[in-house]
């Protein structure tokens, strides 16, 4: 997602409750949501029932469903047939306690790495109502008509889907909403069935693929549809092409396809970077999302106020929110302290997709100013990229996880060079399409590729706060004509390792590039291998925006 709305939000004081990390139920493994909403014409009350079928361990004797008040609990069922029995379940504090029956062994494949933990698989329905004050966000637009957009992130999904509502256990999902005629049913994967029921519309969407319940949500509001077409042929995981769509408010459908003209182009070229589009289709909507944008999986949601500008949506921020269709969607961290395998990488590869679309100054550019934010950022400072005490998970959206993130994966990218990144990238990604990943797997995948250790790096730009305070010299012996450097670090963080560019001006006015490897010490002296023939006048330190420091050259 892109933060900048919620953080204005935030500054304003918006009523936005603190989010705590809360652990997946252990033992407990959802495969499938099947989520059944009654839509009302007027006001916020909706009533759903859940079937949640899943797997558990030996050790399980009761499911338990993530759902808060008001929502209220009417009934539940041990089974998701006509042979279902009712089960007395509970609801308090927030969760729906569902009891389990006799464990009973179910057979696994010879294959299944788990073949020595015993599993069974059940199903469980619960049937509850009532009005969502979040996740499902129910409001009316600027012209007093009724919509709704789910809005989950980070585990806000409780409010309205009883759930496992954890990023790290993924299940396929299908909505089936029933809901005035009149409004435009939207959601994850495709649609289904649409059936027309006197004045109300029964659709269903469904996925193909298994997502977190962050970024399972449903739109139903008076929309309009632009095609898009089918896109990025041969690029896709399921089916040929990807089909892309915008759905907007009418007041704003003469101005599409607008910046989407490009999605066609930003989607192919993370396909080609990183791997096939992982969904069936995407769809970009015009929502009531707190954030600039919301990356739910092959449904993006916009925040509304952008399709009222005369710039509209931002081709950057299409290009954020697409990156993370690969990156938080398909491959998802494992826990939320570790965001910047998300954020990080949409910054990034948008960034990568500026310098497709505007070329090498534009991508300087967008570098330079990812480098002014962390070095503005106080939290940068003050915590790791790496979080995992951070409780606030809105505290989360910050620049560790969005920039400086995004700027360690191109230090890392000019520490092991472009063939062996991409590469890398591409072998993180393909083995955990659809599961979840960890630091630790990014890294092991990096020195794979170079062939040596890299937890150097790794430790010292994501594990401790802050960045390089260079203050760096030169001088000049014309007798032996070598230059030495004077690197010293500044005091407030312990040293760091890195490469430098620095590119010397000499007296007839040509340039020359020169590299060094400063090493993690307060003042390094290094002399350059190089002779110098002319006398360098002058010296810029990393002219090419590589380093994640701020700089001083007395």
């Amino acid at each position: 997602m892109r933060r900048g709305v919620a953080v204005a939000l935030l500054a304003l004081g918006a009523a936005i409750a603190p989010t705590t990390v809360e652990a997946q139920q252990a033992g407990v493994d959802v495969s499938r949501y099947r989520f059944a909403l009654s839509l009302p014409d007027t006001g916020k009350v909706i009533r759903a029932e859940a079937q949640v079928q899943f797997t558990r361990t030996r050790t399980v004797d009761a499911l338990r469903l993530d759902l808060l008040a008001p929502m209220a609990l009417r009934g539940a069922t041990l089974g998701c047939d006509n042979k279902a029995t009712a089960v007395a379940a509970t609801h308090e504090r927030g969760v729906i306690t569902v009891p389990l029956p006799a464990f009973t062994k179910s057979a696994r494949a010879a294959n299944d790495p788990r073949a020595m933990e015993p599993l069974d698989s059940l199903c469980v329905t619960v049937r509850y109502d009532g009005a969502p004050t979040d996740g499902l966000v129910i409001s009316t637009d600027t012209a007093g008509r009724w919509r709704a957009f789910g809005d989950n992130w980070p585990n806000r999904a409780r409010h309205w889907l009883a759930s496992v509502d954890h990023p790290s256990d993924k299940a396929l999902v299908e909505f089936v909403v029933d809901a005035p005629s009149a409004r435009t049913v939207v959601a994850n994967g495709t649609q289904r069935a649409q059936v027309p029921q006197g004045g109300r519309t029964r659709t269903t969407w469904a996925t193909a693929s298994p997502i977190p319940t962050y970024l399972m949500v449903i739109a139903a509001a008076p929309l309009t549809v632009t095609e898009l077409g089918q896109t990025a042929c041969g690029l896709a995981s399921v089916g040929r092409c990807v089909p892309q769509r915008v759905y907007t408010a009418p007041e704003q459908a003469a101005a599409m396809p607008g910046n989407f003209a490009q999605a066609d182009s930003i989607v192919a070229f993370f396909s080609r970077l990183v791997g096939p589009f992982p969904y069936e289709q995407l769809a970009h909507l015009q929502s009531s999302t707190r954030f600039g944008g919301m990356e739910n999986a092959g449904a993006i949601f916009y925040n509304d106020a952008l399709f009222r500008t005369p710039a509209g949506v931002s081709v950057g921020l299409i290009a954020h929110e697409v990156a993370h269709q690969w990156f938080g969607n398909a491959v998802t961290e494992a826990e939320w302290g570790q965001l910047w395998l998300s954020e990080g990488f949409a910054t990034y590869f948008a960034a990568l997709y500026t310098e497709k679309a505007f070329g090498d100054s534009a991508f300087r550019a967008e570098r330079e100013g990812i480098r002014r934010t962390i070095l503005g950022a106080k939290v940068v400072t003050e915590r790791p990229v790496i979080d995992s005490t951070q409780t606030d998970l809105l505290a989360l959206l910050n620049a560790n996880s969005y920039q400086k993130g995004g700027f360690v994966l191109h230090m890392l990218r000019r520490e092991v060079g472009d063939s062996a990144f991409f590469r890398g990238v591409r072998a993180y990604w393909t083995p955990r399409v659809h599961g979840n990943a960890r630091t630790e797997d990014l890294r092991a995948v990096m020195e794979r590729e170079v062939g040596r250790d890299l937890s150097w790096f790794f430790d010292q730009w994501l594990r401790r706060p802050g960045f390089a305070e260079l203050t760096v010299r030169y001088a000049y012996d014309a007798a032996r004509r070598q230059v030495k450097v004077i690197v010293e670090q500044g005091t407030r963080f312990a040293p760091y390792r890195f490469p430098l560019v620095l590119e010397f001006t000499m007296d007839d006015g040509s340039t020359r590039v020169a590299f060094v490897n400063v090493p993690a010490r307060a003042i390094a002296e290094i002399t350059l291998r190089e002779t110098f023939e002319r006398t360098p006048t002058s010296m810029r330190v990393d002219p090419t925006v590589e380093l994640l420091a701020e700089i001083r050259t007395p």
